[in-house]
């Protein structure tokens, strides 16, 4: 790749990344039942619905999961990789293009799950103001992965159950997102 690609390349991925961020939140929020009235959520609730609001009357929430949500996701992912392969010259397999997207959005919330634990955890060492809107936010959205541990892994008057979250979050993006993301690279590539 030459220069300019490699810029058009980060920009790319800035662009997508910030995008996905969005409605991975925004799944999230109402899969966690985040506070609706935080003003976080509202922005976060006020820029995806022009987006969702069509798509939620073909694809319902099912169990509090937000599918149009998700499925914008998916589209955004394939839709990047799809940019980056004709910034290439490539004509990718169109499995493998799914099957990429399907692992990058996987790796996109397990990778949100990890900064939000881990700044929870943060978080909780320093005291912040508790009604502060990204707090809740943060507190409400990493809760849920943390509750069932909580008090089981003390050691010494130290809580490890957001270590022990942790482990198993980046355990799964490497045991179950790097094989499926191998799996689609070569169909992808057509090999």
């Amino acid at each position: 790749m030459n220069y300019l690609t490699n810029a058009l390349d980060l920009i790319l991925g800035v662009v997508f990344s910030a995008l996905v961020t969005l409605f991975v939140l925004r799944v999230l929020a109402e899969a966690c039942r985040a506070d609706f009235h935080n003003p976080v959520c509202q922005f976060i609730y006020r820029f995806t619905n022009p987006v969702l609001r069509p798509l939620r009357k073909v694809l319902p929430t099912v169990r509090r999961i937000n599918t149009a949500a998700l499925l914008v996701v998916l589209v955004l992912e394939c839709l990047k990789w799809l940019i980056r392969a004709a910034m290439a010259g490539m004509m990718p397999s169109p499995l493998g293009l799914v099957v990429v997207g399907i692992a990058d959005a996987l790796d996109f919330f397990l990778l949100t799950w990890i900064v939000l634990v881990f700044a929870w955890s943060l978080l909780s060492m320093f005291a912040p103001d508790r009604y502060h809107p990204m707090v809740r936010l943060v507190s409400s959205l990493a809760e849920p992965l943390v509750r069932p541990l909580r008090g089981r892994m003390t050691l010494g008057g130290l809580d490890f159950s957001p270590t022990v979250v942790l482990l198993g979050l980046v355990l799964a993006r490497i045991l179950v997102v790097g094989p499926i993301r191998d799996l689609g690279l070569r169909w992808f590539l057509g090999g």
